[in-house]
């Protein structure tokens, strides 16, 4: 096999212990295949990639260099997470664009693929992920670069109609042309991305799917190759880390586990817990949410009143029904180390997993991952997360049916046990299926097949 040429925004070096799905799923890889794992360090220093600094452990390179004040504000706070971000998750209303911010995005992109054109060496492949890096091929390609270029997109990707919203939608979604294959993690989002470039860029799909564009000059293939997790290292660490079992008099757990994000849903997953407690008033003292919810992006303004909301919405519901021995919101605004979360999972009668829009959501696999065969819980999960697409056994919900929340909450908390049973059973099958091996050698062997820079694809 080929070099494996990875790319992302953000590296996790081998001393970090980031629990993102991204970046586990890239070092299971990487860890696997070997190869050079490269992108930015983390680190806000004098000058953007004026010292690129190249480690290696465990048979990975890893290549990272770091961006000064004014790029990181521009081209990551800025452009990739206030316009991008807000765009990819259906909320047009929250996109804020500027042309100085769109030519951060074109500049650091420029600047990876300066410092990428060194490191690529023949025969290699180049797999780019994530909205940040979008341009990245493009700039390969007019740098040189003929090897095999793939990119995957690990968010949503909306229809056409929400994408020309953005100015620079053109430049932006032409670039991706320049890969070889292109990645998505659900079938829709593949089918939104086709009708773009054939309405937007006048592209053409041939009967064996592959898209060409600008005459037939360029083609490449377009898939939906869904991210899994490692699921029985989930289980593993589950079984290592579960808690005693609790007093006979103790309340059922429901748990969430969510970056402190707008696209997650948590006023109203605040709000569906408040109402089963209001309507069915049985359950007071019988259950309690635990929600987790590490702050990110506290640079940006819409997260900063995200905070405060639920904070207010935590402390009222507790004001209304909580008592001196019971609390029905636990809110905790810190992250845990992933062995951590997976014993927090198994203990929990519940999960609740209520985005708005997701690419995927890898923390519906590790809660089912994580359930005791004997005794499962129930996965309640919207239905507009990728992961509603492969977990047949999920309670499926409206995030913006807050009264419809409840009530598969409440049928989640009183499921008899063999319908839990057969239900886990249903998702762990699917979700070995597809898990994150599954994931990435099926991206890397349809990207293995598809020869150079301008050679199409096999069928």
């Amino acid at each position: 096999m080929s070099r494996l040429v990875m790319v992302s925004n953000r590296v996790a070096l081998p001393r970090e212990h980031r629990a993102g799905g991204l970046a586990l799923a890239m070092k299971c890889a990487l860890q696997e295949s070997g190869g050079l794992w490269f992108g930015w360090n983390g680190k806000v220093v004098a000058r953007s990639g004026a010292d690129l600094h190249v480690e290696r452990q465990g048979g990975i390179t890893y290549a990272t260099l770091g961006l000064d004040r004014r790029d990181h504000a521009e081209y990551y706070a800025g452009f990739a997470n206030r316009t991008l971000w807000p765009l990819f998750h259906f909320r047009p209303s929250l996109v804020d664009f500027t042309r100085a911010t769109w030519a951060a995005y074109e500049r650091v992109n420029a600047l990876f693929a300066d410092h990428l054109v060194q490191l690529v060496e023949p025969g290699d492949m180049v797999w780019i992920h994530d909205y940040h890096l979008m341009p990245l091929g493009a700039a390969l390609r007019q740098r040189g670069v003929r090897a095999r270029l793939g990119f995957y997109l690990h968010t949503p990707f909306p229809p056409p109609d929400l994408l020309t919203m953005l100015p620079v939608h053109r430049e932006l979604f032409e670039a991706l042309t320049a890969y070889d294959l292109v990645g998505f993690q659900v079938e829709s989002y593949v089918r939104a991305f086709r009708e773009y470039v054939m309405g937007e860029i006048g592209g053409e799909v041939n009967e064996s799917g592959m898209i060409s564009v600008h005459g037939g000059r360029r083609s490449f293939r377009v898939g939906a190759f869904p991210v899994g997790i490692d699921v029985e290292a989930v289980a593993r660490e589950a079984a290592a880390r579960a808690a005693p079992p609790r007093g006979p008099d103790a309340p059922r757990s429901v748990i969430g586990v969510d970056r402190l994000d707008y696209s997650k849903g948590l006023p109203e997953r605040f709000l569906a817990f408040g109402h089963l407690l209001r309507t069915w008033p049985e359950q007071r003292r019988q259950v309690d949410l635990l929600q987790i919810a590490p702050p990110s992006r506290e640079d940006v303004s819409d997260y900063r009143r995200l905070r405060r909301q639920l904070e207010q919405m935590a402390g009222a519901i507790n004001g209304e029904f909580g008592e001196p021995d019971w609390v029905p919101i636990r809110y905790v605004n810190r992250g845990y180390p992933q062995p951590e979360l997976c014993g927090l999972y198994r203990g929990a009668a519940v999960g609740l997993v209520t985005p708005h829009r997701d690419g995927m959501n890898l923390v519906a696999k590790e809660y089912v991952a994580s359930q005791d065969p004997a005794d499962p819980g129930v996965l309640v999960l919207s239905r507009f997360a990728g992961a509603a697409r492969n977990m047949p056994g999920a309670l499926l919900v409206n995030p913006n049916d807050v009264e419809g929340m409840a009530e598969s909450l409440r049928a989640a908390l009183q499921m008899p046990l063999p319908e839990r049973q057969s239900r886990w059973h249903s998702m762990m099958a699917a979700m070995r299926e597809d898990d994150v091996t599954a994931w990435w050698r099926r991206f890397v062997a349809a990207l293995e097949g598809g020869g150079g820079a301008g050679t199409a694809l096999a069928a």
